[in-house]
């Protein structure tokens, strides 16, 4: 176990009026496992990776991410979390356009205060794990967007993180690409990392270990389904 939500919930107030964006969830998520959160545009999906992230606070329960209750850590120790323990994918990448493809990968070393030849280093390593390793120089704007994409990926992984975090990383992306970047993810899962994979998309089922359900901030866990 790498996450645990115990009777978490999160509720915005807007006004007089209090928005329920998750209701009460108690949730586990496992190393060695490629979980997809599915469901419809505004069911709660990402309100819980979010929690899963340590981006915001539970309203009520109890959540742990790697051993620590987030509930009583500050914002201060909560980001310290994020940079060490969980990797964020995104969908439209998030990559720095000035910056080189090696340079958008060492960005988390350096806030890490890694020295600099320990961060190439291990930028390298990480560039060779998604196949980019002959592109370090691009620019994000000289590669397609499956090439982005797996940079993306590599600056995730560099850190060594346990957790990986992904909203809706295929979907600025064509079937090919598709196949390699969810490929890639499930390897990691393979190896031992928790994945965590936001999407609408169904094509992305076989790919994964379970597949969770989030409608109207209820979530159900999906029995019957044929994963690899």
């Amino acid at each position: 176990m790498i996450a645990k939500l115990e009777n978490v919930s999160k509720e915005y107030q807007v006004g007089d009026q209090t928005i329920v964006a998750l209701e009460k969830t108690t949730f586990t998520l496992n190393e060695g496992e490629l979980t997809l959160i599915i469901g419809p545009s505004g069911s709660g999906k990402t309100t819980l990776l979010s929690l899963i992230g340590c981006v915001i606070y539970p309203s009520t329960g109890t959540l742990w991410v790697d051993g620590q209750e987030i509930n009583s850590l500050s914002h201060n120790q909560k980001a310290a979390l994020r940079l060490n323990s969980i990797g964020f994918v995104f969908q439209n990448f998030n990559l720095l356009s000035p910056l080189t493809a090696e340079d958008n990968v060492m960005m988390p070393l350096l806030l890490q205060k890694v020295s600099r030849s320990e961060a190439k280093q291990r930028t390298q390593t990480a560039l060779e794990m998604v196949g980019m390793h002959d592109r370090n120089k691009s620019l994000p704007k000289q590669l397609s967007g499956g090439q982005q994409q797996r940079i993306a990926i590599a600056r995730a992984l560099v850190t060594n993180p346990k957790i990986v975090l992904c909203d809706e990383p295929t979907a600025a992306l064509d079937s090919k690409s598709l196949v390699v970047v969810m490929e890639e993810l499930r390897q990691l899962a393979d190896q031992g990392k928790s994945v965590v994979v936001v999407t609408h998309d169904p094509r992305l089922k076989p790919y994964a270990h379970r597949i969770v359900e989030v409608n109207n901030g209820m979530v159900q866990e999906v029995k019957d389904f044929t994963g690899h």
